[in-house]
């Protein structure tokens, strides 16, 4: 009886293991293509440093405009075959890089890369929660599951921005892209390892009646919306910081040798304690860590201004790694326990839109406090807003807690 309870859950941990490894394999390669090489490789072709900012953000306004809908096909045809289009867009695409000549072939390139990521995002997402839900297991390790598979895009995001400065040093910007297309083609592995298995049944409905009940059922769904807000409140100030903390720094005397290990060591962070701050959620309440994730994180944003030496800002990216590590697992899980099975990607979807929104508004809602005030006062700002939204989460527990000891008492 033992070995048969442990069957599933070893097929279920070698499914989570081939979706990390391949979703780590093609976001390592896409992070190669964005950072330092894609700047580099605009401004060899003339790219002015307006037109610039279109190309870099470029892939992100794909995904906030298609992830829902990418979520819904997947939805209807199932994960596998969209997981594969995705990893074959991975692949194929970064070779393409050898043929642009002008800037604004380039924006179009990088449009149709970004449908790799706008599929990836709640497509893979999905898929993890879908796979607590059919075993069983959705109510014990939700948080943790997405948490250990969260790490694959962690390591992407440390390694790949590495890999491509070395190479940069060795070889043209055009033979890096070749290798990123190399490097991608190993994600087919543990994609091909996933084809037989066997999708959970879905009904045949017309487009019109499978839309409207998806955004029926999101609209209805509070915890989605939810969920979605605070990743894009959270990445609002995240990506407000990675913007301007360069600059901020340099006014500040400090190196901008430490600003770089500041993020590295805030996403390495995040990467090991990543599936334990999951774990801690499933155990104390999603609501309850997020809050908590959140006051870490205001903490850190607030503190910066006051830093006036290397280790004090060393400590502080500590405390900000923490603070995702105990964010993003929890409001994705708080989505999974009130998804409808039937729409789960095109909710994967909108959560992941709006957290591409957060990172676009960031950086523009940061530069506008700074031209009102200066860079002191945009990390304040931040810092108020997830404490605003700290507390009112906390409120928020309180008030059901309180609510629900009444009744019982009556």
């Amino acid at each position: 009886m033992d070995k048969l309870r442990g069957v599933p859950e070893m097929s279920i941990n070698r499914q989570l293991l081939n979706l990390t490894a391949a979703d780590f394999i093609v976001r390592t390669a896409y992070q190669m293509g964005k950072t330092p090489l894609l700047p580099l490789f605009a401004a060899s072709l003339g790219a002015n440093a307006t037109f610039l900012g279109f190309i870099v953000s470029a892939s992100t306004l794909t995904g906030i405009l298609l992830k829902p809908m990418f979520g819904l096909l997947s939805d209807r045809w199932g994960r596998w075959i969209w997981f594969f289009t995705g990893t074959l867009l991975f692949t194929v695409t970064p070779f393409l890089y050898l043929w642009i000549e002008t800037p604004d072939e380039l924006l179009l390139l990088r449009l149709i890369h970004g449908l790799a990521t706008a599929i990836y995002g709640p497509v893979t997402v999905a898929w993890v929660m879908e796979q607590g839900q059919e075993y069983g297991i959705i109510s014990h390790n939700c948080a943790e599951r997405l948490g250990w598979f969260g790490m694959g895009r962690c390591g992407g995001y440390l390694l790949g921005p590495t890999l491509a400065a070395a190479l940069l040093t060795i070889i043209e910007p055009e033979t890096v892209f070749t290798l990123i297309g190399l490097l991608s083609s190993f994600a087919f592995f543990p994609v091909l390892l996933l084809k037989n298995r066997d999708n959970p049944q879905r009904h045949c409905k017309s487009w019109r009646i499978q839309i409207t009940e998806a955004l029926s059922t999101g609209f209805q769904t509070a915890e989605l919306w939810l969920a979605g807000i605070l990743e894009f409140v959270v990445y609002l100030g995240l990506y407000a910081a990675k913007t301007f903390l360069p600059l901020y720094a340099l006014q500040q005397g400090i190196p901008v040798l430490w600003v770089g290990v500041f993020f590295t060591t805030q996403e390495l962070i995040h990467l090991v304690a990543r599936p334990y701050g999951g774990r801690l959620s499933d155990r104390l309440g999603y609501l309850p860590v997020t809050a908590a994730g959140m006051m870490l994180a205001a903490l850190s944003l607030g503190l910066l201004p006051l830093v006036e030496t290397s280790l004090p800002l060393l400590l502080l990216a500590i405390v900000f790694g923490l603070a995702q590590a105990l964010i993003f697992p929890s409001t994705l899980a708080l989505y999974a326990h009130s998804m409808d099975s039937s729409h789960t990607g095109a909710g994967a979807g909108l959560i992941g839109a709006l957290k591409n929104s957060g990172k676009i508004a960031g950086p523009i809602i940061g530069g506008l406090i700074i031209h009102w005030h200066d860079y002191s006062w945009m990390l304040w700002s931040m810092a108020a807003l997830l404490t605003l939204w700290s507390i009112g989460l906390l409120l928020s527990i309180f008030c059901r807690k309180s609510f629900a000891y009444q009744w019982e008492s009556r």
